[in-house]
């Protein structure tokens, strides 16, 4: 019986000595364990340039109104190209395959006589990562085109892990520079938006490829290096293929150059770099030469700002040995969250990247990809955020008056609320509970729609063509230049 009052006792004592401490305590504690503010981006997964073009938005004296288009045009109207001019589009409908006839031409080309081969860049967010949406697109288009091989791949990636149409590993002694977050490299950024330095203080730097499982993707085509500019001369590339090692000497004078692996298809190797420490080394890059290829240059926390840091003459030597006739930017996801419904800001950066591709890489066409809807809670229900339909409103805007196609892909999955239906009611769910990114079968899905609106281009092109003499020229068609004339809208 004592030894349970001394219990109660002990208990009570302890409750009275706690709210004392609170009370005392409660002075000095903050008022908030979270702040309201917004937090801090410097540890933020996104990229500097964004958040310097956000900051300078929240300090500048815009006075467009918030949410509202006031880039005010009713029709779209051509101008001809080689005797094609497409159809007068609405604005809102604006699709603009026009501005993509070069890249039609290409294909009419490839499909019909067998000639010349065809290359896509797919530039994108988080959305892309581990090969998601651009795995299916590229192999629609090698089915029915031709062409194996996964295309350019990067040194490192965060998304190897995840990545299932080439298996992908790295040593953990690469120094890595990103444009999205260094504004001066050490040595220009290659065309997947990197460079890498093997560090080899201890260990060489290592890098392991192994053809995956795709129909087109099964073997590592053409395995070729491609590195940069240094005064280093003594760097060494030690492949090993199976029980076989190979030695190459990597001969750094131009501003890119590239060592041949094997003229013929792996299934897999390794390669480690000795005393190649200040050479840049962009990546390796699988093709047969023949078809379509389509390299995937995805990077989480991208807005896209950062390719106006490519330097120039270094993509124009990427484009003499790649020969890129679309280029695909698919941004949208990090720019949603930032709490502003006006994009203008982005909307006039976006179009300086447009430009400064054009210069980069001669002859190029572009399409935009419009971000994808998102959820966000609203009085306990899920609803596409606010910030979504203004941002695509942007998107369309910078596609008209860079002259590159688009391709609304919230409109395309289905529009307003389309992401909860996505989430909640399709069978299989086609998208993450984050309400933002989607699976596997989306990824199909979102792949298929962007193929659909292509080939949708492609046959008015081919169809508009059977009248009109065209110079299947590949120097007439990237000499062409367009531009659009607008109706005030009534």
């Amino acid at each position: 019986m004592s030894n349970k009052i001394s219990y109660f006792f002990q208990t009570v004592a302890v409750i009275v000595i706690s709210a004392v401490c609170f009370l005392f305590f409660k002075e000095v504690l903050p008022k908030r364990i979270f702040s309201e503010a917004k937090p801090s981006a410097k540890n933020v997964v996104v990229d500097s340039i964004l958040l310097e073009a956000v900051a300078l938005d929240e300090k500048s004296d815009s006075k467009a109104e918030k949410g509202v288009d006031t880039f005010r045009r009713k029709k779209i109207v051509f101008e001809q190209i080689d005797g094609i001019t497409f159809p007068p589009e609405e604005y809102e409908q604006y699709k603009g395959f026009q501005f993509l006839i070069p890249f039609f031409e290409k294909l009419y080309l490839l499909e019909t006589e067998q000639k010349g081969d065809i290359r896509i860049a797919y530039f994108g967010d988080s959305m892309t990562d581990g090969d998601l949406i651009v795995q299916d697109f590229r192999n629609a288009l090698q089915a029915k085109y031709g062409g194996k091989g996964v295309g350019f791949v990067s040194i490192t990636s965060e998304s190897a892990g995840s990545r299932s149409s080439i298996s992908h590993q790295y040593s953990s002694n690469w120094k890595t520079q990103s444009y999205l977050n260094v504004k001066r490299p050490l040595k220009p950024f290659g065309v997947n938006g990197h460079v890498f330095f093997a560090n080899d203080t201890l260990s060489k730097p290592w890098v392991n490829y192994k053809a995956g499982n795709g129909v087109h993707t099964s073997e590592l085509n053409n395995p070729t290096l491609f590195y940069g500019n240094s005064a280093n001369h003594e760097g060494e590339l030690i492949v090993k293929i199976g029980k076989d090692t190979l030695v190459k000497k990597l001969n750094p004078d131009k501003l890119l150059n590239t060592v041949a692996i094997s003229n013929t298809a792996l299934k897999s190797f390794k390669a480690s770099f000795h005393k190649a420490d200040s050479i840049p080394i962009y990546g390796f890059n699988f093709d047969d030469g023949k078809g379509v290829h389509v390299d995937n240059f995805s990077n989480r926390g991208n807005s896209g700002l950062p390719i106006s840091t490519f330097n120039a003459k270094l993509m124009n030597q990427f484009q003499e040995r790649f020969d890129y006739d679309l280029i695909i930017l698919h941004y949208g996801t990090n720019v949603l969250n930032y709490g502003s419904l006006n994009y203008d800001w982005y909307e006039k950066s976006m179009t300086r990247v447009v430009n400064h591709l054009k210069a980069c890489f001669p002859g190029v066409t572009v399409l935009v990809i419009s971000t994808a809807d998102k959820a966000t809670k609203y009085d306990l229900e899920m609803k596409t955020d606010s910030a979504v339909v203004p941002l695509t409103l942007a998107q369309r805007k910078y596609a008209v008056q860079a002259k590159a196609g688009y391709f609304n892909l919230f409109e395309a999955m289905g529009g307003e609320g389309s992401m909860t239906k996505w989430v909640e009611e399709e069978v299989p769910t086609l998208a993450a509970k984050d309400y933002t990114h989607f699976n596997y079968k989306g990824a199909q899905k979102v792949a298929g729609l962007l193929y659909q609106q292509i080939q949708t281009g492609y046959a008015q092109y081919k169809e508009m063509r059977k009248n009109r003499k065209i110079t299947p020229n590949k120097a007439a068609v990237d000499s062409v230049s367009s531009k659009t004339t607008t109706a005030n809208a009534q």
